[in-house]
């Protein structure tokens, strides 16, 4: 009996292992950018014609900021996504809870600072080693994508503590489905394509809309520069 539960505590022991050592693989970034493509551009549709529960909506985000306790071996970087992880995680179970206060903002103040430090070891796993491979380029596009994200939620955290922020064809509810539009208006800034139907109207979401193009415009030559010269080291 002794020597089955030795066997399955080294087989558990070995499947945990092998599950946070992947993470710290290239091959992980092929993995995330499923995760993120389908975050940024299926669950906001999904969201828009009401297929999916609020529920499901924060489980993606939780999963993304799962990984990210796994993204690096120094104790001090593991213990604060964890932290942050787990206090992500009793906001968003107090909010769907009976308890009465909104955790809402909170949220995604704790969620701004998640992706923060998400987006710094993704960029630390992209030039690790002095390595250039097509999973260093899928890295930096992950990288692009998570600040579409981020930038969501700063839209929507303007948005929850002003009262306005983005104008146009849009109607905000102040919920979870509003990532749809933000996300969306998030991506239009970074890529510099400004459409015009969405367009920001207070003061902090405009230098934040500039800010995003900024960094649509700079982010790709640099990082592509900074790939090719690491390859030649």
């Amino acid at each position: 009996m002794n020597q089955f539960v030795d066997k399955k505590g080294r087989q558990v022991k070995h499947a945990f292992n092998s599950f946070t050592a992947y993470w710290l693989t290239d091959a992980s970034f092929g993995v995330l950018l499923l995760i993120l493509l389908f975050t940024v551009f299926v669950l906001p549709i999904l969201i828009e014609y009401g297929h999916v529960h609020a529920v499901f909506v924060n489980t993606v985000f939780l999963f993304l900021f799962f990984t990210g306790i796994w993204s690096s071996r120094f104790k001090v970087l593991v213990v604060l996504t964890t932290v942050l992880f787990m206090t992500q995680l009793g906001l968003r179970f107090l909010r769907f809870s009976s308890y009465d206060f909104e955790f809402y903002l909170a949220e995604r103040i704790v969620g701004v600072f998640n992706m923060l430090v998400f987006i710094f070891l993704n960029i630390r796993l992209l030039f690790r080693d002095h390595e250039v491979n097509i999973y260093r380029v899928i890295g930096a596009i992950n990288v692009y994508l998570l600040v579409a994200i981020l930038g969501a939620f700063l839209f929507e955290i303007i948005y929850l503590t002003t009262g306005s922020g983005i104008g146009g064809e849009v109607v905000l509810e102040g919920i979870d489905k509003d990532f749809a539009l933000y996300i969306y208006f998030s991506l239009v800034s970074l890529t510099t394509v400004g459409f015009g139907d969405l367009y920001p109207i207070q003061v902090m979401a405009k230098m934040l809309s500039v800010f995003l193009s900024t960094i649509g415009i700079l982010y790709p030559a640099v990082v592509i520069a900074r790939l090719v010269s690491a390859s030649k080291v």
